[in-house]
């Protein structure tokens, strides 16, 4: 099994109050490049923290980490608009990181981006794939994309409690600003992301559309970002099979909508609870509190576990929060320097890297 995983940034992330991807805003564009190394290496290497939020609840690529360590998969990072530097090998779609989608044009080269991806989607030799994200912001602009593409707009949250009228005041500046309203970019998901998306979206539908094209099984891992995901898909006329991952903490949260998003999108989903109740670490109990949710994959790599290894799973992603600096107890401090006198070599990070951890 291959997970793909697109990385990027988008200025919608530091309107305040959108997003818990970090400890503080100045901080949040070194996330999804951390989160990429933490998947690869177990640890931070070149990226200067370790994405925890403001009451210590570790990023999900910790989570997805503690899976691949127990059941193993390759994985391939694709550069999605990343705006710092990331030690994980890439795979480079010439994107760039984002506008704050209050701008008139959010993504100028959606439909590029989308192309590229597409051709490298089509390439790759995999039966099954399983793509995931990380990029800070992307409920709001998984929201922006809904909204103009006229489909049903509800989205999660990294927080436990979901800004959801802040992300609505959001995109309703977003679309007027780009001269839009509701429903304007039905059946043009491509103009959709360009105004009011991110750049990760089109990286992940381009890729998922040109695997489907092929042949390959596609998942998609993740919460109502891949909603949006796969609405883009069914918008550029796609109609092919497609599953939607997640945790049991972004379905508690959306309650019934999620199952009615994924049938009217004909998508089959797949909800997996990682037990986190059973056992007494902080970083759990942040999960169980509502903080985080999905995100790196998280979900898709859980759908991976084997019955009867999730304790396995659970003890492991303990071992990546000592690793991180977490305390079971206490929560650790947050957004934890990598390592104060320069990166880590990447080869001795952690267990060093997996078999099976290289590029594409």
């Amino acid at each position: 099994m291959r997970v793909v995983l697109p990385a990027g940034t988008t200025e919608t992330a530091l309107i305040d109050g959108i997003s818990a991807a970090g400890a503080a805003p100045e901080l949040m564009a070194h996330t999804p490049s951390a989160d990429v190394e933490i998947l690869a290496y177990g640890r931070p290497t070149l990226a200067p923290v370790t994405p925890v939020s403001p009451s210590g609840c570790p990023t999900p690529a910790a989570v997805a980490r503690a899976v691949r360590e127990v059941v193993g998969f390759d994985l391939t990072v694709v550069d999605a608009g990343l705006s710092r530097p990331t030690g994980a090998p890439t795979v480079d779609l010439d994107v760039d990181p984002g506008a704050d989608i209050r701008d008139p044009v959010a993504v100028p080269d959606a439909a590029g981006i989308y192309d590229r991806a597409h051709a490298f989607g089509s390439s790759l030799p995999d039966d099954r794939l399983l793509i995931g994200e990380t990029v800070p912001g992307g409920t709001t602009t998984a929201l922006g994309v809904l909204t103009a593409l006229g489909e049903p707009a509800t989205v999660s949250s990294s927080l436990p409690d979901n800004p959801l009228e802040r992300k609505h005041r959001v995109v309703d500046e977003a679309l007027e600003e780009s001269d839009l309203e509701p429903g304007s970019c039905e059946g043009e998901p491509l103009e959709a992301i360009r105004a009011v998306g991110d750049p990760v979206q089109p990286t992940v539908a381009g890729i998922a559309a040109g695997a489907l094209e092929t042949g390959t099984d596609v998942t998609l891992a993740g919460g109502t970002q891949m909603v949006a995901v796969a609405a883009l898909l069914r918008h550029a006329g796609v109609e092919a099979d497609l599953t939607i991952a997640t945790t049991s903490f972004v379905a508690d949260e959306r309650g019934d909508d999620l199952p009615a998003d994924c049938d009217r999108l004909d998508c089959d989903l797949v909800v997996t609870d990682p037990g986190f109740d059973e056992r007494d670490h902080v970083a759990m109990a942040r999960y169980c509190a509502g903080e985080a949710k999905e995100g790196v994959a998280m979900g898709g790599a859980l759908s991976l576990v084997p019955d009867g290894e999730m304790t396995a799973v659970r003890d492991r992603f303990a071992a990546v929060c000592e690793r991180l600096g977490i305390d079971a107890e206490a929560g650790g401090s947050t957004d934890i320097d990598a390592d104060a006198d320069g990166p880590v070599d990447a080869d001795a990070a952690a267990d060093g890297p997996m078999e099976g951890d290289r590029g594409p």
